[in-house]
């Protein structure tokens, strides 16, 4: 039987612990700090409480500032649950008193512990699975850093020369090498496009001459000379070789990413899937934990994709339906982006698309109606570790 519920509200530096027994009752509140020794003393304390009879801890965290505690009750074999922070909150409602305080957390996440019985435990993840979700969370961070450096580019280039911030992509190589070395609208038209096209190749860029000539164009189109374009084209130099910088980072992390996923036993039945390279395909895995039993169902799995409609049913209005709101978001934008580039060599995909297209409904919604029927075939494929294998197409009809 189990004997006491343990709440843990989780932090970086800290954790709080409230123990209650069958009747809701305060046993134990304990302010812990986040170290190896005062955590073995915390479930020594718990266990003693507990006496024979089984204890059940919950947390709001199940990676973090809570991954110490989560390893060393896994190590002791307890049984822990996972309590949404949103769930917590919104729960917090129903209490008395509108103070917030650890402790209060605490007790909210134990007693939600006994009373509910459709909490998740919290799942350890397999060694390839637990690297692969830290290298594509880094991965995703050099990535906005990326963008936030291309938009303090373009900003400060709009201050001084705002033809050539027009004219490219700076998410390509060949603007971000120009701007390397060429920042003013005098400095490109006194090398000219020859030479600036000759410069550019020599550094390895495509359609140097296009560049060139584009770059040539908007510096006819500007000949006064801004106050800021001093200060602001060492700025841009700095910033694009900064940009150089990340792209390094980038391919670096992806071939980190691409060895480790090739060492999971679910690679190849992924890679085989239309849409899914090393990135995404290591995302998955990364967002799912790599064991798709944790899901019980392929439902649940698409649930927690947020790709399963809420019924939003009142009174006499029923079958109404809406997009859920608690969901992986980072697991939807996984699904989302693999269907989105199956539509370009995956017949099957395109002509499902199609179809839905025909039917009435926009890009996002039959693309979303791809995702699910895409999580479905992903489902069986893993669960008969078979590859996927593109149906053939209906044969034409003999013309009469």
């Amino acid at each position: 039987m189990t004997a006491v519920w343990a709440g843990i509200d989780s932090g970086k530096r800290a954790h709080h612990c409230v123990v209650i027994d069958s009747t809701g009752r305060l046993v134990l509140s304990r302010r812990v700090v986040n170290d190896e020794s005062e955590l073995l003393e915390l479930i020594e304390a718990v266990l003693a409480v507990a006496g024979g009879d089984r204890a059940v801890w919950a947390t709001d965290l199940n990676a973090g500032g809570a991954a110490l505690l989560i390893a060393l009750l896994a190590e002791r074999g307890q049984q822990l649950l996972y309590i949404p922070g949103r769930i917590v909150h919104h729960a917090a409602a129903t209490y008395r008193g509108e103070g917030k305080t650890d402790a209060k957390d605490a007790r909210i996440i134990a007693d939600q512990a006994r009373m509910r019985t459709d909490l998740q435990p919290v799942r350890g993840a397999d060694q390839v699975s637990t690297d692969l979700r830290l290298l594509t969370a880094r991965r995703t961070d050099v990535v906005y850093d990326r963008v936030r450096t291309i938009n303090r580019l373009r900003a400060t280039l709009l201050e001084f020369f705002p033809a050539l911030e027009a004219a490219f992509d700076y998410s390509k190589k060949a603007p971000l090498i120009l701007l390397s070395g060429y920042q003013t609208p005098e400095g490109i038209r006194r090398i000219g496009a020859t030479r600036l096209a000759a410069w550019l190749k020599k550094r390895g860029c495509r359609g140097s001459t296009s560049v060139a000539a584009k770059a040539l164009t908007a510096a006819n189109a500007q000949h006064t000379a801004l106050r800021t374009e001093a200060m602001g084209a060492q700025l841009v130099a700095q910033l694009a070789q900064q940009i150089a910088v990340i792209d390094a980072a980038i391919a670096a992390l992806d071939e980190q990413i691409r060895e480790r996923f090739e060492q999971h036993p679910d690679a190849p039945i992924l890679l085989s899937m239309p849409g899914f390279g090393a990135v995404l395909a290591a995302a998955f895995i990364a967002n799912t934990g790599g064991d798709r039993r944790a899901f019980e169902t392929v439902d649940r799995l698409a649930s927690v994709a947020g790709l399963a409609p809420a019924p939003r049913d009142s009174g006499r209005v029923s079958g109404n339906h809406r997009r859920p709101r608690r969901f992986n978001r980072r697991l939807m934008r996984t699904c989302y982006l693999a269907a989105l580039s199956s539509l370009k060599n995956s017949p099957a995909s395109r002509a499902f698309y199609d179809r839905k297209r025909a039917e009435g409904k926009n890009h996002r919604q039959a693309l979303i109606a791809l995702v699910r029927r895409r999580i479905n075939t992903l489902w069986a494929m893993l669960r008969d570790r078979t590859t996927y294998q593109e149906p053939p197409r209906p044969a034409l009809a003999p013309a009469a």
